[in-house]
């Protein structure tokens, strides 16, 4: 081989690293300030997640705050670029309080100086009820499922936002609290299946506005019928065509 023929194959080598390292940077760069994928573990968000829905989150609604980067630096408090403040109804990402390395997606219920009670299965936001009207059944294609034909409310709050919930037992322990004056700075949330989510009705409590990671923003995959994402073989006959691409509402 010529040293001329050498040299352009080093050069062209050199050019593909360099195409490699800048598209890592550049996914990188926006995993780490714009948007985020996500996987629905469980089913305390269904109807509106399912297990097996994968999902981008949008990073920059809120701001950010050290919990929007990559192993959580403590290199400022609070947010930043705030630019936008989250609205009752946004599906959310956001870091558990008692163990800020797990992330938790729930329904924003609550902002701050808000009060939060459910009575006899109604939602009542500042001593108003939420208007819930029955909307059909619902059932799972998840192991763990809730149940067959479980009960389907639809929910609209004060600022038009309306969604499914699931409501699988009147008598539940969560169907049925105290009142919650939701402190400055912090947010109240609930899943949408409500007989089967930890959310700030129990454990979970108030979460500080630092914790927010971003609003969950679109499906662009969904498995079901527990398939695993290596499982790649049974993508055809699993995959829920009419999810991709759904947004999140």
């Amino acid at each position: 081989m010529s040293e001329k023929a050498e040299t352009k194959q080093q050069n062209a080598l050199w050019e593909n690293i360099k195409v490699i390292i800048q598209a890592l940077l550049l996914a990188m760069v926006i995993r780490t300030v714009l948007f985020q994928p996500f996987t629905i573990p469980s089913g305390s968000m269904m109807p509106t997640l399912l297990v097996g829905d994968y999902i981008f989150v949008n990073k920059f609604a809120y701001g950010y705050s050290k919990y929007s980067l990559p192993f959580s630096p403590n290199l400022f408090s609070g947010r930043i670029l705030e630019f936008n403040e989250p609205k009752r109804g946004d599906v959310i990402v956001f870091r558990l309080p008692q163990q800020p390395d797990i992330d938790y997606i729930k329904r924003l219920i609550g902002l701050p100086g808000d009060r939060v009670q459910v009575t006899n299965g109604i939602l009542l936001v500042n001593g108003q009820p939420v208007p819930k009207q029955a909307d059909g059944t619902f059932t799972s294609d998840y192991r763990l499922d809730p149940g067959a034909n479980v009960p389907v409310f639809r929910e609209t709050l004060d600022n038009g936002v309306t969604y499914d919930t699931l409501d699988q037992s009147p008598v539940s322990r969560g169907d049925n609290t105290v009142e919650f004056l939701v402190p400055p700075g912090h947010y109240f949330f609930m899943g949408d299946n409500r007989d089967n989510s930890l959310d700030s009705r129990f454990d979970v409590g108030f979460v500080p506005a630092e914790n927010l990671v971003g609003r969950a923003s679109v499906i662009f995959f969904s498995l079901g019928n527990d398939t695993s994402f290596r499982e790649f073989w049974k993508w055809p006959a699993n995959m829920r065509w009419d999810r991709l691409f759904k947004g999140v509402q």
